[in-house]
């Protein structure tokens, strides 16, 4: 399996993931060309080579009309800032001469530079009219869909009533765009992201101090794994929260793999610790997982009471869930109730069966278990669209047709379901 592990020690942006995307293809200055052939107006990238703590890599430089911006630090005693802004929700300045973090999206001040405050519309709109395959259009829209969703809730407003300030520049439109096109490229079956550094402190913005990370980037965050350390300041953006959001399949700890390639992406900021985001491209193990496996003996339900909880159960999360008649004590017939469900699931299902079961114990087993990797694909069929399960690792491929696809087409059709299945075979 292709496997993308994203290692983000000192956060992650838009730039910093775009450069170490483009360190794992092999035709740097083609690719680049490709990203200033996207449309963006004004925007120009330029891979620019990087070194920190003696690591070398590459730091992608975007400018919008021949200007890059810029971080300004404020100063964490009295705050000041000799450069008012007019606009900044997320990404603004840390109050930290020390440590401070330019990722993607700081400010010169210059007002020729692009600080238009568009709406989820118009960053649509300008999206869809790029050179750019289909795909990595949808990529971006879904990308940015996950920061208005943030912005909506920090704000209390409608997606459709959002504008964006940084993260609606052309510099962010870039560095989103920019990712989902690489990604698109490098096509990894799993992508893997480290827990996240986010840095601690506080940002000004033009609605006052708020705390790192940013109330929108805090909110992406919602059941992604994050951590602070000694670096003060903002270190993980909005877009870049929302790029790791989107693709990540999974984020813990580097898996077991091969790597083919290393890519450092680099920040423009010197600290004791590499600036930078660090990716591995390469062949990773068949998948392995783990699941809790809850059980229970009853002997004072019915069948139709036992086959209501376990309905109940599965609409409410479980994995799986059935039941087994068994002999228990003083020769006593009855059941042994077993639920799997996601170990995170775990305290939400126990309190589940208890609610819809007699049972006054539940026993707890964690089972490792080895697992293919299974995607739903569609097929285009005399019938229209049906869908199929593909399952495969361990040098193994299986494809099943949904059961609810092929019952629908035998009913509107008055087929049973193996003459469906035989004709969609054929």
């Amino acid at each position: 399996m292709r496997t993308l592990y994203l290692e983000c020690n000192m956060g992650a942006a838009g730039d910093m993931l775009t450069a170490a995307l483009l360190e794992l293809t092999e035709d740097k200055e083609q690719i680049v060309a490709e990203l200033n052939d996207m449309g963006i107006p004004g925007v120009e990238f330029r891979a620019v080579p990087s070194s920190k703590c003696g690591v070398v890599g590459t730091h992608m430089e975007v400018t919008v009309d021949g200007i890059s911006e810029t971080v300004i630090d404020v100063d964490e005693h009295n705050h000041a800032d000799p450069h008012p802004h007019v606009h900044a929700h997320e990404h603004s300045h840390d109050h930290s001469h020390e440590h401070t973090h330019d990722h993607d999206h700081g400010h010169d001040h210059d007002h020729s530079h692009d600080h238009s405050h568009r709406g989820m519309g118009e960053i649509n709109e300008i999206i869809a009219g790029l050179n750019i395959p289909e795909q990595v259009k949808a990529d971006a829209s879904a990308i940015y869909e996950i920061i208005a969703q943030a912005e909506s809730h920090v704000h209390g407003e409608p997606v459709d009533k959002i504008h964006f300030h940084e993260v609606g520049n052309m510099d962010a439109i870039a560095d989103v765009t920019a990712a989902a096109l690489l990604m698109n490229k490098i096509s990894p079956d799993k992508v893997i992201v480290s827990p996240v550094n986010t840095g601690h402190g506080q940002v000004k913005c033009a609605h006052g101090i708020i705390p790192v990370p940013a109330p929108a980037t805090a909110h992406i965050l919602q059941g992604i794994p994050t951590y602070s350390n000694w670096v003060k300041g903002e270190l993980l953006t909005p877009t870049g929260a929302a790029i790791l959001k989107y693709y990540a399949d999974e984020f813990g700890q580097k898996p077991i793999m091969a790597a083919d390639k290393t890519g450092y992406g680099m920040g423009t900021k010197n600290f004791e610790a590499a600036n930078c985001v660090r990716a591995f491209i390469g062949q990773g193990e068949d998948s392995t997982d783990s699941v809790v496996e809850l059980s229970c003996n009853v002997d004072d339900m019915t069948g139709e009471e036992i086959g209501y909880a376990i309905e109940k159960l599965m609409e409410g999360g479980a994995r799986d869930a059935f039941a087994a008649p068994v002999i228990m004590k003083k020769s006593r017939p009855g059941h042994v109730i077993t639920v799997i469900a996601s170990p995170e699931d775990k305290e939400r299902i126990v309190r589940l069966i208890f609610k819809v079961t007699t049972t006054i114990g539940i026993r707890e087993t964690l089972h490792p278990r080895y697992v293919l990797d299974r995607q739903v694909c569609e097929l285009d069929t005399e019938f229209g669209k049906v869908r199929c399960k593909v399952s495969e690792g361990y040098g193994v491929r299986r494809e099943k047709l949904e059961y609810d696809d092929i019952a629908k087409i035998a009913d509107e059709n008055d087929l049973s379901i193996a003459q469906v299945r035989e004709r969609l075979r054929k």
